[in-house]
């Protein structure tokens, strides 16, 4: 069998969005979505238009259409589609001519039996990021990837694939930036050149091809315009952004309250404490072990009274048992996954031989809601979507198996990639209403869309300095698909950690979206305090540090709702052309929210190199010594610090008085400006944390600008009407040197102490030492922040 290309086109018409017409051996539409989004989309059998990702339709907007001789030319003026009538090839060119993206000549689009592929000319010096969940370095030029979500147990840096499918990619290349999302949930293969040096290439084993071509200034415009196809996250409980501790498995019940009392004995924050499979009764969902936990409610109450959560795993498999009442009204409501003859699927997982809830159903989806009183009811606020690529043992799911697809059936050639997108849906919908307030969810599988509705996990990792780097690469490169809400096992799941390898993780996992401790049956316990008294003060400085900056956290997040930039930013988002970005020796660097950048370093490095970008300058962390952007330095890092820098021009909001957990932050904001050469704002973004009331304009979002010139901080004039948590502001200088502050037009007076950096002893707090060589302002401290609508003004060396 040969390949088949789509032959040239025979007819076409204009429609109101863009064009539709026939190949010799396609069908095709091209379609504007806005000026910046345009989909191309080719079948040889019906249109396919469902889709679990995509939110969006088509918005009215100015285009042209031009119908040449050879060609027809569709412009929406920032963005030009020229498809070539000999071919149906398709190019695209920005509104000066430039090449963006094109077909590669010759090739074009093609069959081969049921599997399409669409071949692309490879643009010199052009470099691919993104993808998800994908292993591999930042610059994926030169490596192919399959998307078939599956169940990876410890897999290795080069595994592919592991447990999501998020086909979105971004091109680099001469100044330009471009983005293409295959919306096609069979498995698909994306090739950046692997075993060619000729093209790059989207393939899907069935289906349409059905891709959206994104075109912006850079890549936040790629991701906005993403984001705002496939959605964003709305805003996460608060508590869900603080620290948990998980284990494979706490039981029995004390050994729970055990763990929860540690961390407030040793004044270690920490939020939830999330409970593996060992809780339920013979692995089945909806049950407890009833001697392990006899009173789950009770220990659920004592445990929020202490200031936790508790987090449950939930497993899809539903125990083919008689007697057991999820089984018994599964099979009542026929909300279970089947063979092509009617009978139910079977496979074996944790609880023996299950069945699986067709969640692409909504009669299963409904059912699932009302399975999940039986945790909600009795206190828990998070759930923990797991096994849910399909997981069973021997891993092969019968590709045979029919999903309902919402009224649209289909096997599980076109259902497995989604199964967990929908899994994580159907929990947060139900929850959301049942609970009344934000529920946090997490998932191991997931599709494009995601992001809508649960935070996203790397898996079953390794304890080893190589996956500890992986999996920061895997979250930056969530980030760079619309996932925000994404982290890892800190401590590495698999194995056992060393001392200095899990100091340095949870250095590298406080700066991490989603922050957890987790470890699996039979290794060593891996609490903070696990490692013995140095790695316990490290621990407990850096969770500290995250819920001292957990308001500029919970900022960044709010920013992701809004126009769906990560929190975890690879470098390549704000200096896509800047060559060390992808250089391996500073590809694991990223920046925590706008201003700073993180350089995580494996066990044994002490003095790490480090690539500050150019643009800025920038200040350590912890010594506030200045360094120079676009070059590399040699920092000093016993195991007690992590290589961690401020952007120059960056305002850092700070909880000083944070304390065991996200409900203690204190009353007290410390506003940290780092001077610098250009104007900043950052937007303050706060809520009661748990409610949907935001939504109803209970908020308080406040814009803090700097005026480089003028050296004025202005905190403008409270938007919504949240009253503030936080009653004083206080104001800590950076590089400013000696200076005068004026708040109304009245000198403040200002103490300053310098301070030089010294290896720290174990019982280093650098968060404290951090603020003895700012300038601190004292009389800041007593203006009220609290329900004050009027801007506050102050003005620096007046």
């Amino acid at each position: 069998m040969l390949s088949k290309p789509i032959g040239k086109i025979l007819e076409f018409n204009q429609t109101e969005f863009g064009i539709s017409g026939k190949t010799e051996n396609a069908q095709f539409r091209i379609t504007v979505y806005n000026p910046y989004i345009i989909r191309v989309h080719f079948t040889r059998d019906e249109f396919d238009d469902h889709s679990y990702a995509v939110i969006s339709d088509p918005e009215k907007c100015a285009w042209k259409l031009k119908d040449e001789k050879a060609k027809l030319t569709l412009s929406t003026g920032a963005v030009v589609a020229e498809i070539t009538k000999k071919d149906g090839r398709i190019s695209f060119r920005n509104n000066r001519g430039n090449v963006i993206n094109e077909d590669e000549k010759g090739l074009g689009i093609s069959w081969i039996g049921e599997q399409f592929t669409n071949y692309k000319t490879m643009q010199e010096g052009e470099r691919f990021i993104g993808l998800g969940e994908k292993t591999g370095p930042l610059n994926r030029r030169g490596h192919g990837y399959e998307h078939w979500n599956t169940d990876t147990f410890a897999y290795g840096p080069g595994t592919d694939p592991i447990y999501s499918s998020l086909p979105f990619y971004i091109g680099l290349h001469h100044g330009l930036s471009y983005g293409i999302f295959l919306d096609n949930s069979h498995k698909s293969f994306i090739n950046f050149g692997a075993s060619n040096n000729r093209f790059s290439s989207i393939a899907a084993d069935a289906g349409d091809l059905n891709y959206y071509f994104f075109y912006g200034n850079g890549v936040r415009d790629i991701l906005r315009e993403y984001t705002w196809l496939t959605g964003r996250m709305s805003m996460p409980p608060l508590w869900g952004l603080g620290y948990q501790q998980c284990r494979y498995s706490y039981y029995p019940d004390h050994e729970v309250t055990t763990v929860a009392k540690t961390f407030r004995d040793k004044e270690i924050p920490a939020d939830a404490i999330v409970l593996d499979i060992h809780y339920m009764d013979e692995y089945k969902i909806y049950t407890w072990d009833k001697e392990r936990f006899p009173d789950p409610e009770g220990m659920i109450r004592e445990l929020k009274e202490q200031g936790f959560h508790i987090v449950l795993m939930c497993d899809p498999g539903i125990k083919v048992e008689k007697g057991y009442d999820a089984y018994e009204s599964g099979k009542d409501e026929d909300i279970f996954i089947k063979y092509p003859d009617g009978s139910y699927y079977t496979g074996e997982v944790w609880p023996g031989w299950c069945h699986f809830p067709d969640f692409s159903n909504p009669r299963a989806r409904a059912w699932w809601k009302d399975q999940l009183p039986a945790y909600v009811n009795i206190g828990v606020e998070g759930y923990w979507n797991d096994m849910n690529e399909i997981a069973t043992w021997g891993h092969k799911l019968p590709e045979n198996i029919e999903f309902n697809f919402d009224g649209n059936p289909a096997t599980a050639r076109k259902g497995r990639n989604i199964f967990g997108l929908q899994m994580a849906r159907s929990t947060f919908e139900a929850t959301k209403e049942l609970m009344g307030k934000r529920p946090f969810n997490l998932t191991r599988s997931s599709y494009s869309g995601i992001q809508r509705y649960a935070a996203v996990w790397t898996g079953d990792n390794v304890a080893t300095d190589e996956h500890m780097l992986l999996g920061i690469r895997l979250v930056n490169s969530l980030g760079l698909t619309g996932v925000a809400y994404a982290g890892y096992d800190v401590g590495g799941f698999a194995g056992n950690a060393s001392e200095h390898l899990f100091a340095r993780w949870i250095q590298a996992g406080a700066f991490s979206p989603f922050f957890r401790g987790h470890s699996m049956v039979n290794s060593r316990d891996s609490e903070p305090w696990a490692f013995g008294e140095e790695v316990e003060a490290v621990s407990k400085n850096y969770i500290t540090l995250r819920y001292k900056l957990l308001m500029y956290l919970y900022s960044m997040f709010y920013e992701a709702t809004i126009n769906g930039m990560p929190v975890s930013r690879s470098l390549a988002i704000d200096y896509s052309h800047d060559d060390h970005v992808y250089d391996p020796q500073f590809e694991n660097q990223f920046l925590f929210g706008d201003s700073i950048l993180v350089a995580p370093i494996d066990s044994q490095t002490k003095i790490a190199k480090v690539y500050l970008p150019a643009g800025s300058d920038w200040y350590d962390l912890l010594t506030d010594k200045k360094y120079a952007g676009g070059q590399a330095h040699f920092i000093e890092c016993t195991i007690n610090k992590l290589p961690v820098f401020v952007k120059s021009g960056a305002l850092i909001p700070f909880c000083p008085d944070a304390g065991s957990h996200s409900g203690e932050l204190g009353t007290t904001v410390e506003w940290h400006v780092y001077k610098g050469r250009k104007d900043a704002e950052f937007t303050f973004y706060e809520d009661d944390g748990e409610s949907y009331q935001f939504e109803k304009g209970k908020y308080c979002k406040r814009l803090v600008q700097w005026n480089n010139k003028e050296k004025t901080l202005t905190i403008q004039k409270q938007e919504g009407s949240y009253g503030t948590k936080f009653k004083n502001l206080r104001l800590c200088l950076h590089g400013f040197g000696k200076s005068r502050v004026y708040i109304d037009g009245k000198q403040q007076s200002v103490s300053s102490k310098d301070y030089a950096f010294v290896d720290p002893v174990p019982s280093f707090d650098p968060l404290n030492k951090a603020l003895d060589h700012s300038l601190t302002v004292k009389g800041v401290q007593v203006v009220d922040f609290k329900n004050k609508k009027d801007q506050i003004t102050i003005k620096i060396n007046g």
